[in-house]
């Protein structure tokens, strides 16, 4: 914390890159894979090379129920309620992919050991018309919003609850509009703005992937979504066009003063930037394109990219996002805004591997295909998928779970072994990232079997939670 009667978080994310602590602990979701009949759990894990349980998970808090999918969590206060010494970040917000319930952790009196505080079953988020739940994000009204992909009957057409950080009750809806495919979401009270993105409709991702399905605009989103923030009603709608399917994590700049942003569409690897324009009008334009590879014993042709995760550093500098299905991870600086620059790449598994049954034909980028990663003997299943960066820039962790049907679908041994956190060095002067030898977490050796780690978040916040507002 930034300050003894300041309020959670930090007063600028410059504050937050500059003053804040170096990590110690790590809260990381672990879902349980399909069929086991075991609830999925929050874990903390040390990351303090003075601890003596150093990359090891200290405590886990378990759902209370079979098949949650834990996926995405967030706090019931963060750096917007800066300023306000009555609010504390002492709750995680945890929706549930699968089940729509919602669970709220206390982290106050233990920050190393999170108990559970409340549950909210499925009905009360059903009571809204409103499924599949996806981000929180705390408001500096006290209040938490989090996003819904869809209705009760599992179509496309979602929306936003409010939940209130005192008692945790649902309080009702955000806006009386749907918010068609309402996947993530990023607020900018100082152009009056809330964006939103779309990934599809739970009755068809909920299965699997479906590749048949993603041309289908009932079923597979390709617009982000403007909304006035003080209205609460939709304002315009920017589509991304016939290649920009499933734009998923939304990232606006993190100085509030920035008409601007980053969002990450899935099924293409494209990067697309949002900005305002000077009428006041919302536009998007790629700037980031991954290129397809001409590959053998794939089911197509081309395999294109898939971008499941996209952050930026808390300076606005550099841009990171994985690249789940070719299997690497990327740096790009993003000081020009509309020319990024590739500066860092790794590759941590994927499915053109060296090993693999496939065959690149052809590749605009690599020379040859990459080779399995062993880490202190352990290889590396699956793909880089979830990315957090250190507040000083200079740590990126990454697990490698996306969703447990896909995570079956795809990476079948992942799923049989469990995943793993590791991390990379980062080079905030030139750019650049390599792999840190000394660092994993195995999450193939948990007590119940192993487990699937998606998000990862700190005790104080992250350039992911926390959104800062323009304060005179």
């Amino acid at each position: 914390m930034s300050g003894c009667c300041s309020g959670p978080g930090y007063a600028t994310p410059l504050d937050a890159m500059k003053n804040g602590p170096k990590e110690k602990i790590l809260y990381i979701i672990c879902v349980q894979p399909g069929g086991r009949q075991k609830p999925d759990y929050l874990a903390t894990v040390d990351v303090d090379p003075d601890s003596p349980s150093y990359c090891q998970v200290i405590s886990r808090c378990y759902g209370t129920a079979i098949g949650d999918e834990f996926h995405h969590f967030g706090w019931n206060s963060c750096s917007s309620c800066h300023g306000d010494p009555s609010c504390k970040r002492d709750k995680i917000i945890i929706p549930c992919l699968g089940s729509d319930r919602i669970y709220v952790l206390d982290t106050g009196a233990n920050p190393k050991e999170p108990k559970l505080h409340k549950v909210l079953e499925p009905s009360e988020l059903h009571s809204l018309n409103l499924t599949a739940p996806h981000t929180a994000h705390c408001l500096a009204s006290g209040e938490v919003m989090i996003s819904a992909m869809g209705d009760v009957a599992e179509n496309g057409r979602g929306g936003f609850a409010l939940l209130d950080c005192k008692d945790f009750t649902l309080k009702g809806p955000w806006s009386k509009e749907d918010a068609k495919f309402g996947y993530d979401f990023w607020y900018q009270p100082l152009f009056n703005i809330m964006v939103s993105s779309e990934w599809g409709a739970p009755k068809s991702f909920r299965k699997g992937f479906i590749p048949e399905d993603c041309s289908n605009k009932e079923l597979y989103g390709n617009s982000i979504n403007f909304f006035s923030w003080n209205e609460r009603k939709l304002l315009q709608t920017v589509d991304l066009g016939a290649e920009g399917v499933a734009p998923l994590e939304i990232r606006f700049l993190h100085n509030p003063k920035e008409p601007q942003g980053y969002v990450g569409c899935a099924l293409n690897a494209i990067i697309y930037r949002f900005f305002q324009e000077d009428g006041g009008k919302w536009n998007a334009e790629p700037v980031v394109k991954i290129p397809k590879k001409k590959v053998d014993g794939w089911p197509t042709e081309m395999m294109a990219g898939m971008m499941t995760d996209i952050l930026i550093s808390l300076d606005d500098r550099f841009l990171y996002h994985s690249n789940w299905l070719h299997g690497d991870v990327r740096q790009y600086d993003i000081t020009d805004r509309r020319n990024p620059k590739l500066v860092g790449q790794l590759f941590l598994g994927g499915s053109i591997l060296s090993d693999s049954k496939v065959k690149v034909l052809e590749d605009q980028e690599l020379t040859e295909q990459p080779k399995p990663v062993y880490l202190k003997g352990r290889r590396l299943h699956g793909a880089p998928q979830m990315l957090q960066l250190s507040l000083d820039g200079k740590r990126l962790y990454i697990t490698s779970s996306l969703f447990s049907p896909w995570d079956k679908q795809f990476y079948p041994e992942m799923t049989k072994n469990g995943s793993v956190l590791v991390r990379a060095k980062v080079n905030v002067e030139k750019g650049g990232l390599e792999l840190d030898e000394d660092f994993i977490v195995d999450f193939g050796k948990e007590p119940d079997g192993p487990v699937l780690a998606h998000e990862v978040r700190y005790p104080g916040g992250d350039c992911t939670s926390d959104i800062w507002l323009h304060k005179e």
